[in-house]
């Protein structure tokens, strides 16, 4: 039976982005999410330039099965991928993301300052980014505002059928916000943010779905076995050290959040954690 020609045209971009041939899945109720691996830190950003569209497609090209990044309104109230309040350090631009309009981000360029071969790489907008990432791979959408941005922000996610994948990490009022559009869209816990006894309780009480650990080479098992118990995904924050990455997974996090993709994953190799074969969901016209 001859494929849709829309079809024939998302294989071909997949293909090209990923390096391998995607497969196709009919619902996101069909999908297998990973249940553990290395979460590309904003992307592929030890060789690429951050919160990009190029960091997106090599950290899936490697096959990481967790990828994070970072959301911000501008001045219009539009939604675009930027870490920094500033956008100096990232951008040919200066000044706060905010005092900028979607049209104003659009013309400035967001991958001179890692290297000339991403000179013209732009902000991507996060529909832009939601577009290119297969349905498989965990969306860890760090979110750098707190009521408006994680409304509309939680209104894209359920514009693109993304709910089963991805999650808001932010505190407790953000997360109370999105929760009214959508009381089942997944969180991160954010709020008081650490490695401790206090922050995980939080979070379980607070029914997420998700906790992000930060800080410390070590991380006690006593506390991931219990957030294991009450059904909460570990994130830790950040490792770039293979050793560290190894005792982080043997104590049971989950997903390593990493800058050193390449080499983290080969940690990931070693644990026996298969990388992501990405899985594509073909959208209707």
């Amino acid at each position: 039976m001859r494929q849709p020609i829309f079809l024939l045209l998302f294989s071909a971009l997949a293909i090209t982005t990923t390096g391998v041939s995607p497969t196709f899945a009919e619902s996101p109720q069909s999908i297998e999410m990973p249940k553990r691996g290395i979460c590309a830190h904003r992307g592929a950003s030890n060789t690429h330039p951050e919160n990009t569209l190029a960091a997106f497609r090599e950290a899936i090209r490697l096959g990481a099965q967790m990828i994070e990044f970072d959301v911000a309104l501008t001045k219009d109230g539009q939604l675009v991928l930027m870490h920094d309040p500033k956008l100096d350090r990232t951008t040919d631009g200066s000044g706060p993301v905010g005092d900028y309009t979607m049209a104003e981000l659009k013309k400035l360029d967001a991958g001179s300052w890692k290297s000339a071969e991403f000179a013209g790489e732009r902000i991507p907008t996060l529909d832009e980014a939601l577009e290119v990432m297969p349905e498989n791979i965990w969306l860890n959408v760090h979110l750098k505002g707190n009521a408006e941005l994680a409304e509309k922000t939680t209104q894209r996610i359920i514009a693109h059928q993304r709910q089963h994948q991805a999650f808001l990490a932010c505190n407790k009022k953000a997360a109370e916000a999105a929760r009214r559009v959508d009381a089942d869209i997944l969180i991160c816990n954010m709020e008081r943010q650490g490695n401790n006894l206090q922050y995980v309780d939080e979070t379980i009480a607070m029914g997420a779905g998700f906790i992000q650990l930060l800080r410390g080479k070590t991380v006690s098992p006593d506390h991931t076995q219990k957030l294991t118990m009450h059904h909460v995904r570990i994130n830790y924050c950040c490792a770039n050290d293979a050793e560290v990455v190894r005792q982080l997974f043997q104590s049971g996090v989950q997903f390593p959040l990493v800058d050193e993709l390449a080499a983290m994953l080969k940690v990931a190799d070693e644990a026996g954690i298969a990388r992501l074969k990405p899985v594509y969901r073909p959208k209707a016209k």
